[in-house]
């Protein structure tokens, strides 16, 4: 899977992008880093015009600022502009201290200087994993809720649900990726709560979900324990996903920022809370749970098309300016949580915030709301409510059309490098220098070969 062209947003004048190898960031000036062990390499792509002495200029700068060079390759610039014309991508494992001098000293012959960060414990806020084990990193950045619950939660004054939940928090936060999700032991209090949400839900699903849901909830409750007497376990769930589209769960303590979020989609990875809603309110809740992940979202997890769509947002995020950030999570928003798809001539929901609330679902499809088609510039600058029904939805034709307008949409973005996820290793690889697309032509080719022995054989039978 491939995102050609995807490198950040922030438009760059002169300024330097730090970015965690593999997207853009900041700009006009460095961003604070913690130090780096000696052997840490650094990337940095910077364009330049290409007029006489341009390059020379740049490459004396790194020789005055003692900065060692073990790689140096150059290339047409992805959109040549009237102040950019050739990229170059060069390596060093110079300190940090000579390296922030000489960027400095070449914004001045620049158009654009991008830096790609390698240090996971790095401050720059745009940096992003670069393999699925980093996902790790995210397990203490909880913008909201977790154990610290608002005045205006239901469970606030309940001492009994407050220690619940730092409960499922500190089973979240010492999540490390590869281990079991631990079994959690649900009071019979919290699984009433479960059974109310689901019995009214499941009777509403085969008239109001998509087929592609109603397909594969049976399979959850035939493989993965789901029932109104049973809140499923994220492990057994995680395994089924993985082994129908190699998606996972993995558990988060509350709300991560939609930076961290949807660079978890880019692996195929869903994070996911384990906490039940405050029993005095079943059919409301102020932040996701267990019920609006297991039921709302976990399903479509299952479906190929789906996963796909998902997985483009994630890795359209990556290194992506705050500005597109925000663009991406409200195409997240208006699809994944609350998206509609067209079946023939009717309309079902496929989005988890309708597919995990009673009152929405009947809503969402009754004709008080206002409906428009799916279209990724206009939907990712459409502002939405988080408090009350929405005034309007957007309905995709399908998920493959839906991820075709992400990928194109994904490819407008102001961005330098390409990225693309190896699902082999479970990792971000940058396609910049030549080894990196010969690394990329080689793993196209065995899958051309191995579509050419198939049509040959199927040819050949029908002879």
């Amino acid at each position: 899977r491939t995102h050609l062209g995807l490198s950040s947003t922030l438009t760059m004048d002169r300024g330097i992008k730090r970015v965690a190898e593999g997207g853009p960031g900041m700009t006009h000036a460095v961003a604070p880093y913690k130090k780096s062990k000696p052997t840490t390499e650094t990337h940095i792509l910077f364009g330049v015009k290409n007029t006489v002495g341009a390059l020379e200029r740049g490459l004396a700068i790194f020789r005055a600022c003692e900065v060692d060079l073990k790689h140096i390759e150059s290339k047409p610039a992805v959109t040549s502009t009237a102040t950019t014309d050739y990229a170059f991508f060069v390596t060093t494992t110079a300190n940090q201290k000579a390296i922030d001098q000489c960027l400095e000293k070449l914004k001045d012959e620049t158009s654009y200087i991008t830096v790609l960060d390698e240090n996971p414990s790095t401050t720059n806020p745009t940096w992003f994993p670069r393999s699925i084990k980093e996902l790790d990193c995210f397990a203490t950045r909880v913008l909201d809720a977790g154990e610290d619950l608002q005045s205006d939660h239901p469970g606030f004054t309940d001492p009994t649900y407050r220690e619940r939940r730092k409960y499922f928090a500190k089973v979240a936060i010492e999540y490390k990726h590869g281990t079991p999700i631990p079994h959690v032991h649900y009071t019979a209090e919290e699984t009433a709560t479960w059974t109310t949400i689901y019995n009214k839900l499941k009777n509403l699903y085969p008239t109001h979900a998509c087929s592609q849901f109603n397909k594969v909830f049976p399979l959850l409750e035939q493989n993965c324990g789901y029932g109104p007497d049973n809140i499923p376990q994220l492990e057994g769930i995680s395994q089924f996903l993985h082994s129908c589209t190699g998606f996972r769960l993995r558990p988060v303590a509350g709300l991560l920022s939609s930076r961290d979020f949807l660079a978890g989609l880019a692996f195929r990875v869903f994070h996911s809370t384990q906490y039940i809603r405050h029993p005095s309110k079943p059919l409301y809740t102020p932040e996701p749970d267990v019920c609006h992940e297991v039921l709302g979202h976990v399903p479509l997890f299952a479906d190929r098309d789906f996963a796909e769509f998902s997985q483009e947002i994630g890795l359209a995020s990556l290194g992506a300016s705050d500005e597109d950030i925000k663009r991406l999570a409200t195409c997240f928003w208006f699809t994944v949580e609350f998206g509609l798809c067209r079946e023939g001539d009717e309309v079902k929901a496929f989005g988890a915030g309708l597919l995990s609330s009673f009152g929405e679902l009947t809503y969402c499809l009754s004709d008080k709301p206002e409906t428009k088609p799916f279209d990724p510039v206009v939907t990712g600058s459409t502002e939405y409510p988080i408090t009350e029904y929405q005034p309007v939805y957007f309905v995709a034709d399908s998920f493959e059309s839906a991820t075709k307008k992400m990928r194109e949409f994904a490819g407008t973005l102001d961005r330098q490098l390409n990225v693309r996820y190896n699902p082999y290793t479970e990792s971000i690889d940058t396609v910049e220098t030549a080894e990196q697309l010969r690394d990329l032509a080689s793993s196209i080719r065995t899958d051309l070969s191995v579509l050419c022995d198939v049509l040959d054989h199927k040819a050949g039978s029908k002879r």
